[in-house]
């Protein structure tokens, strides 16, 4: 993500955004939301000049347009994300468009940004210094490949090789051989996990067959194979080691301390009453909020609340494990400088 502050007063201005990646656009669909205003360059129906009362053809030209923002979609699959509004500035005022937008398309917004919309957009701009991680999981017989995105291990591809777990020799090469095909064009780092030896036998092939590729490889022991493997590579740390402060190691170990205080009944809170109770006292060190309530009214004035008592927010992606079990305790969560009653 590129980004470029135009003029903010108090908070409230401009932000100029250019999203580079599937993950800066996941990045947009949680910065903008309804009541924002954005700008865009984008194409609108047009009708050709003609004396006829039905104009023989309508095209589509570029348009500068200021769209009053009713809704959002974050299309994964389809690498795009939709912003619909009312036109407010440009052609067409009061009438309904839809922006879409992909990696490479500008937009401004306007809008009044609060601390954790910055600390977002800060974090989108520096993973766009790094390669995309990817994590190859190699068992006997099988390897998966996950591609890191910044909201959650996305499945890349399986690759096997032989019908058993109980492969020869010449099976192995081959699976290490069709595996080193599937990730020939991965330009970032590249974490080999998984249990046993398959996993370090692996990347001795790869340092013959394709030195350069094997240079970025990191191995790292797991018990688990497949997306567990991903989830106990970022429980490890492995990836601030590779990447310095990447938020999703910080998620699962932020995560992970919170079911534990609630395992040992705790300092901690969780839910949207127990959460507000707990900034009222004062006693919140870190508030944990999924993605899916930054938008809710009640949550959004307990969060400006806590930063006021300079308690540190992190918004945590639904799409990925830890965020799927917060939002299972009620999406917002505390941990507290000490117990309350």
């Amino acid at each position: 993500m590129k980004a470029e502050v135009c003029e903010l007063k108090k908070q409230y201005g401009e932000i100029r955004l250019f999203p580079e990646t599937l993950d800066d656009l996941w990045h947009l669909s949680h910065l903008v939301g309804p009541g924002d205003l954005v700008f865009a360059t984008t194409f609108r129906s047009v009708e050709g000049a003609s004396d006829k009362i039905r104009p023989e053809k309508i095209e589509k030209r570029p348009v500068r347009l200021g769209i009053r923002v009713e809704k959002v979609e974050f299309h994964q699959h389809t690498n795009r994300l939709r912003i619909s509004g009312v036109i407010e500035s440009g052609v067409d005022v009061s009438a309904h468009h839809t922006l879409n937008v992909e990696a490479g398309f500008e937009i401004s917004v306007i809008k009044q940004w609060r601390s954790v919309d910055c600390e977002r957009i800060r974090r989108a701009v520096d993973a766009s210094a790094y390669g995309v991680v990817h994590v190859v999981s190699v068992e006997e017989g099988e390897a998966q490949v996950y591609r890191l995105r910044q909201f959650g291990p996305e499945w890349v591809t399986t690759v096997t090789a032989g019908s058993s777990k109980g492969a020869d020799t010449g099976t192995r090469s081959a699976l290490f051989e069709k595996t080193l095909e599937a990730i020939a064009a991965v330009t970032g780092p590249l974490i080999v996990a998984g249990p046993g030896f398959v996993k370090d036998e692996f990347v001795n092939y790869a340092k013959v067959q394709a030195p350069d590729l094997a240079e970025r490889m990191t191995t790292v022991e797991t018990r688990r194979v497949g997306r567990g493997a991903v989830q106990e590579v970022i429980g490890q740390g492995v990836l601030e080691r590779l990447l310095g402060d990447l938020h999703l190691a910080r998620e699962v170990r932020l995560m992970d301390e919170v079911l534990r205080r609630i395992a040992t009944n705790g300092a901690v809170a969780y839910g949207i009453d127990e959460v507000g109770k707990a900034v009222a006292y004062g006693a919140v060190e870190t508030i944990l909020v999924s993605d899916t309530r930054l938008r809710d009214e009640e949550a959004t004035r307990i969060i400006k609340d806590a930063e006021y008592m300079s308690a540190s927010i992190v918004v945590m992606s639904t799409e990925f494990e830890p965020g799927e079990r917060l939002e299972a305790l009620g999406g917002i969560a505390a941990i507290l400088r000490y117990k309350i009653e």
